[in-house]
């Protein structure tokens, strides 16, 4: 009885490791995407939706940061994860890869809008 038990408290950890490891980091702040601590998402108009890549490599990251996914990240409706070329995941919305803007400081900043009119919120 007791391996029983331990088996089965074994298979609900893993069960909720899973379900912690795909929860959703995006969610809507008046109308714009963000993540779940309220800072803003970005996309880039040199990423193809659907590639699965991020066309912001080398020092690119450095500004605009990816959206990491965990290895166990698991896509829900209009999210999916990418395989960025050093082999790290990322979130993407309608297949296009998610970021960050470096110089957005706190929730709701949105200094990254339309920089170099290739960088753009997601807007809902």
């Amino acid at each position: 009885m007791k391996r029983w038990n331990l088996a089965a408290s074994s298979l609900v950890f893993l069960m909720t490791g899973m379900a912690w490891a795909g929860d959703a980091p995006v969610t809507k702040t008046q109308g714009v995407l963000t993540d779940t601590r309220g800072m803003t998402l970005y996309t880039f108009d040199k990423d193809v939706a659907g590639s699965g890549k991020s066309a912001c490599n080398g020092e690119c990251p450095a500004i605009w940061p990816p959206l990491r996914a965990d290895s166990g990240a698991i896509p829900t409706g209009e999210l999916s994860v990418i395989t960025r070329d050093d082999g790290s995941k990322q979130w993407a919305y309608k297949g296009k890869p998610l970021y960050y803007f470096a110089k957005d400081q706190a929730a709701g900043d949105t200094l990254g809008d339309n920089v170099k009119n290739v960088w753009h919120l997601v807007r809902e």
